[in-house]
């Protein structure tokens, strides 16, 4: 199975961010993807007070994004996106994945939320705006049974080994990493997730600058059961490949059958 992740710097202007969107998973499809990963809210990243209005799940978002599937003949994973929530001033963090014909196939509202202070430094309450999710969700991509989660989730693996308890087999983060987290925790969480859940990782990341004044890591990457990172994207908008060994996934499990031998 091949696969694309797609490296963003999503900003302000919404158009220009689907564009770039697009673009890159025409190149993913040209590359011969038949799935492309797109990073967290890759239609905006900057002020609050500037964020489009959240949408439905059938909204003008999950409308574009049907339309490149269909139009491409590839799975698109649309990153994530604000959806219409379950208060006023709260949205979720949704994920959308698409068919090749633009049917909706799953989607998945981000779990964990981002919520930090530390005195004098940084204070940041995700729960502010944004409602926790409360289902995991593994769905069915071009036949591979595929578990969804959203950036923060990354921190927590028990999320992970849940999705592989049922059945996944290949891990999915679209994220919008911090620069400084990203640097030392990025590549050494991911490789954890795939090693300890016999699992490929596609992690679509952004890169660069947004409002308020906050850098994005980057380095999306693919990621084998055994931890080897088979493709990683430079410090640039773009996408990588890779192509995907199932019968490699059996061979690692089979011999190292760790998932097997859990007594928890």
């Amino acid at each position: 199975m091949r696969v694309a992740v797609c490296q963003l710097n999503s900003r302000e202007d919404r158009s220009h961010n689907l564009a770039v969107a697009r673009s890159l998973l025409e190149r993913a499809a040209a590359g011969g993807a038949q799935l492309a990963v797109l990073p967290e809210y890759v239609d905006f990243l900057g002020r609050a007070a500037d964020a489009p209005e959240p949408e439905a799940i059938d909204g003008e978002f999950a409308e574009f994004f049907a339309a490149a599937a269909r139009e491409l003949g590839i799975w698109v994973h649309a990153g994530s996106f604000h959806e219409t929530g379950p208060e006023e001033n709260r949205t979720f963090n949704t994920t959308l994945v698409f068919r090749p014909g633009g049917s909706l196939a799953a989607s998945y509202r981000k779990i964990h939320l981002y919520d930090v202070e530390i005195a004098g430094r940084v204070s940041y309450q995700e729960s502010r705006t944004v409602a926790p999710g409360k289902e995991t969700v593994v769905a069915e991509i071009n036949g591979v049974p595929t578990g969804l989660s959203i950036c923060y989730d990354l921190r927590f693996p028990e999320l992970y080994r849940r999705l592989a308890i049922e059945g996944a087999k290949i891990l999915v983060v679209p994220a919008a990493f911090m620069l400084h987290t990203g640097r030392d925790h990025w590549e050494v969480l991911l490789r954890a997730r795939a090693i300890e859940n016999q699992c490929f990782v596609l992690a679509a990341g952004q890169i660069g600058d947004h409002e308020p004044g906050r850098t994005c890591f980057g380095r999306s990457m693919i990621i084998d059961p055994w931890g080897t990172v088979l493709a990683q994207a430079p410090d640039t908008e773009g996408i990588v490949i890779a192509d995907l060994d199932l019968g490699r996934l059996d061979t690692v499990r089979e011999e190292l059958p760790s998932l097997a031998n859990r007594r928890l």
